[in-house]
């Protein structure tokens, strides 16, 4: 045994109870304080789904503090453990639009007229996501709708800052609607499809294609449980859902800042918007104020925010002085108008739902034609869950049922 397997196996020695004991402590704080919403069907696997995504990244943490790797590369490799789900009657092949990663996925049963396409955008901050942990909804989209569906696999952050992922999107986008009868669809019939910062995405390359006044034009953009601001952290949704499921507040807060390379020492002050300057905050109030949410979603709790004092450099990192980083939720009308028909799916127990909730109000006053599915038992994340059999949720498959009939419907 040489000298460097010895000095491992002893550090082991001493390292693991350290190890164990930390990890049991925080496993009993996780379960003991565990938000599960009382209309869930699935209690005992949402409680699970809760401990580990939090587990995941505390290792990860642990992981990077001991230098064996970065808390982001952990966790990705975690989500890369995801299995790919059933291939059947489906054509899976890899390409490039202009530079960019595509996933395409063409059902094989013969068509008499060009099919739909459904272009899909991840979530994950911009930092997490693959076409491994994605495979499977992909696939499911593709074979239950008899769609195209194209996976982009965008570049991530914080390698690749913004707005590099909107770019590439926007790119792979307008080469498939550029040429989509190669892959016999309708060129009248792409749909735009993402959830979490995923929907941010597609409704952004949705407002710049209107402002391009882009010929073929999107038919339709599917938002689920969609991250469309980041100028008001402090809602109703942020303070009711802080805990999760899943996905706390001040993960998402941490998050964010770690995606835009900036000290994530801040968070406390980020989710008090000590990062909006006050004309800023009384010029978009009209949209983005918690006095656009209905009552209805209140009901579990709200308290207006606290004044704190503006800060400069929080403002800089978040880039709220740079154009192509405000939400499309701040559009003005006349963009708003020209959107294509929407499909909005938000959760009860999220900590992003009123952004949706936000959108929604927006779109209706502007007329544009709006379908919104509200799932009452709901958490972030929860469509990854879709065909994984015995680990779906009950939530899952209805609120598949619901986007599938919105697409044949088109």
């Amino acid at each position: 045994m040489n000298i460097f397997h010895r000095l491992f196996m002893l550090y082991l020695y001493f390292f693991t109870p350290v190890l164990f004991v930390e990890l049991s402590l925080f496993l009993y704080h996780v379960f003991k304080n565990t938000p599960i919403p009382s209309e869930t069907k699935d209690p005992v696997k949402l409680q699970l789904f809760h401990v580990v995504t939090l587990l995941v990244f505390r290792l990860g943490k642990i992981f990077e503090k001991l230098g064996i790797c970065s808390q982001i590369t952990f966790v990705r490799f975690i989500l890369n453990l995801t299995l790919a789900g059933k291939k059947s009657n489906l054509f899976i092949r890899d390409a490039k639009f202009e530079h960019v990663p595509v996933r395409i996925y063409q059902p094989t049963s013969p068509s008499t007229q060009p099919r739909k396409g459904l272009i899909y955008l991840h979530g994950g901050c911009g930092i997490f996501g693959s076409n491994r942990g994605y495979e499977r909804v992909c696939r499911y989209l593709a074979r239950e709708s008899d769609s195209v569906v194209v996976y982009v696999e965008y570049r991530l952050g914080p390698e690749h800052q913004h707005p590099a992922q909107l770019l590439d999107c926007l790119t792979a986008t307008t080469y498939f609607m550029n040429n989509s009868k190669d892959y016999g669809v309708d060129p009248n019939c792409v749909i735009l499809a993402g959830e979490s910062s995923g929907g941010a995405i597609v409704a952004a390359i949705c407002r710049e294609m209107v402002k391009r006044s882009a010929t073929p034009k999107i038919r339709a953009q599917i938002l689920i449980y969609p991250l469309l601001q980041i100028m008001n952290l402090s809602l109703p949704s942020h303070q009711q859902n802080q805990f999760g499921p899943a996905l706390t507040r001040r993960r998402a807060m941490k998050l964010g800042l770690l995606y835009l390379n900036a000290g994530i020492q801040h968070v406390e002050s980020l989710m008090n918007n000590a990062h909006v300057p006050e004309f800023m905050k009384m010029k978009y109030k009209k949209w983005l104020s918690a006095d656009c949410i209905p009552e209805e979603f209140k009901t579990r709790g709200y308290k207006p925010p606290l004044p704190v004092p503006f800060s400069e450099e929080l403002y800089e990192q978040t880039k709220l002085n740079d154009e192509t980083m405000l939400s499309p939720i701040l559009d003005e009308d006349v963009i708003i108008q020209q959107l294509p028909q929407t499909y909005i799916l938000t959760c009860e127990y999220d900590v992003i739902r009123d952004d949706g909730l936000l959108y929604k109000k927006r779109l209706e006053d502007n007329n544009v034609t709006l379908t919104w599915n509200h799932v009452k038992d709901g958490f972030h994340g929860f469509i990854m869950f879709v065909d994984t059999g015995p680990l779906e949720f009950s939530c899952t498959k209805k609120a598949f049922e619901d986007i599938l009939k919105f697409i044949k419907g088109l």
